[in-house]
């Protein structure tokens, strides 16, 4: 039986790795080198293991529901919105059901709001697409946009403080969005402004209104302080925005999603300000990041104090912006991830990509990335207290440490294996690289602003070999 490690045991075993610089002679260095390593793998699945114990997902409900007996008609063309408002109703009257969405095509001017209890079955071969009018999507919804709190278009499928709900089977989620909100990102200048003063001023959320005229883009998907999530199997294309938004939220599961999500800002999975998420077996296709954790923009992050936690990505398949994002919206913390087990289905411009400014706040920690693989990237791995060159006159420095990234693998990357920046005033510190192995990179290593960076067997840009002994070939006098 698996000996069970506390939170602080497992601190204070990271006090002990981090503290290898203090020790006092070469034996004690060579002892701390060979005992912690093995010692903080064992800690690290402890931890791991005891948020997996935690995660639940949504208890299914008994009851079903068919939604062709409320008068659906699955041809692509008739609105069934109000077919799934009655069935919706129907089942949270019944204390709870799953409603069953056969095969076919199931127009839908408007969003859906989900209640307690409820599970959505979309079987294979159904299809819910929702209409372009952004007009079905008003009125407006208590929800966020890109870390501020906000009251915007409701997102099409959307549930605000409910539990126990679940989105499982093979059919599709079609958010319909090319020709219409896709289009929007050109016009959102003054709608992003005003939120981000509203968020500066602290301005209360109740007037911080938005809707028609502002081109803020609603998200496809998103929980908002709800709690027992379970999201599987279905597949996601043409979002308007982030695909699925994880808001406030805990105890979620995000298990065999499918992406093809291409257009703007197309995030795959957007946990923020949430706790006790495993994303896991996703094959990711998007046009943005696969999946990007956040916790709050500015101000608004600083005064939640709710750090997004606890959350485990593994077995997925990654394909388009970037891998895995911590940042840039991330003023309440970051804490506890785990990136394991996973590899790529195709080019992603950056692998691991930890951002943030001096806008923010906040901290980046104790996060473990393990048995990983890329092919060809720009950066596999980037950090930055820089990002976007913005608040640089600012005084919100991040904290970003304690990262143990091991054996990780990459073909390529066009312009850096390994880029760490911090700032003078917040160094990044306590960043450990074992195993990393780039077999081709333009720049291996570039670091400003940094301290106690370790790297340990890693080899970023190719193996340099056994040096080669002097002979004539040298020339070293014709030189």
């Amino acid at each position: 039986m698996r000996k069970r490690f506390s939170w602080s045991s497992l601190m204070l075993l990271l006090v002990i790795g981090l503290s290898l610089s203090a020790c006092q002679c070469k034996k004690q260095q060579n002892e701390c080198r060979e005992a912690c390593p093995q010692g903080l793998a064992e800690q690290r699945e402890a931890m791991r293991d005891e948020i997996l114990a935690r995660i639940t997902g949504a208890s299914m409900p008994q009851a079903q529901l068919n939604i062709m007996d409320f008068g659906a008609i699955a041809d692509g063309a008739a609105n069934c919105q109000p077919a799934f408002v009655q069935a919706i109703a129907k089942a949270k009257e019944m204390g709870g059901a799953r409603l069953v969405v056969p095969a076919g095509i199931y127009h839908l001017c408007g969003p859906l709001h989900l209640p307690s209890n409820f599970c959505l079955d979309l079987q294979e071969g159904a299809v819910l697409r929702f209409d372009s009018d952004p007009k079905h999507y008003l009125p407006i919804v208590k929800t966020s946009w890109e870390g501020t709190f906000v009251n915007n278009y409701s997102p099409f499928i959307y549930a605000y403080g409910q539990h126990d709900i679940s989105i499982v089977g093979k059919g599709t989620i079609d958010g319909n969005a090319t020709n219409s909100f896709a289009e929007w990102r050109k016009q959102q200048k003054q709608g992003k402004d005003l939120s981000r003063q509203y968020n500066h001023e602290g301005t209360a959320v109740e007037e911080r209104n938005f809707g028609e005229g502002y081109y803020l883009r609603p998200q496809l998907i998103q929980f908002f302080n709800c709690e027992r999530i379970t999201l599987k199997d279905v597949f996601i294309t043409q979002s308007p925005f982030w695909c699925v938004h994880l808001l406030k939220s805990k105890n979620i599961i995000c298990d065999g999603l499918r992406y093809d999500a291409k257009l703007a800002n197309n995030d795959g999975i957007d946990p923020e300000y949430t706790q006790d998420v495993l994303i896991q077996n996703i094959i990711f296709n998007n046009g943005d990041d696969n999946v990007a954790i956040k916790s709050g923009r500015d101000h608004d992050g600083r005064k939640e104090a709710c750090p997004s936690a606890n959350i485990i990505i593994r077995n997925c398949q990654f394909k388009g912006l970037h891998a895995v994002v911590l940042g840039s919206e991330m003023s309440s913390g970051i804490e506890n991830v785990f990136v394991e087990n996973c590899t790529y289905a195709g080019y992603c411009k950056r692998g691991i990509y930890f951002k943030t400014n001096p806008d923010r706040g906040g901290f980046i920690r104790n996060v473990f990335v393990n048995n990983c693989e890329f092919g060809q990237v720009e950066d596999l791995f980037f950090f930055t207290s820089k990002y976007a060159g913005e608040g640089m006159d600012n005084h919100h420095f991040s904290q970003v440490y304690n990262v143990f990234i091991e054996d990780v693998r990459c073909q390529e990357a066009t312009a850096a294996a390994i880029v760490l920046q911090g700032t003078q005033k917040e160094p990044l510190h306590d960043i450990y690289f074992t195993r990393v192995d780039v077999d081709k990179a333009k720049v291996g290593l570039s670091m400003e602003d940094t301290r106690n960076i370790s790297f340990t067997d890693c080899h970023l840009g190719g193996y340099a070999g056994v040096p080669t002994t002097a002979s004539a070939k040298d020339k070293i006098f014709e030189k």
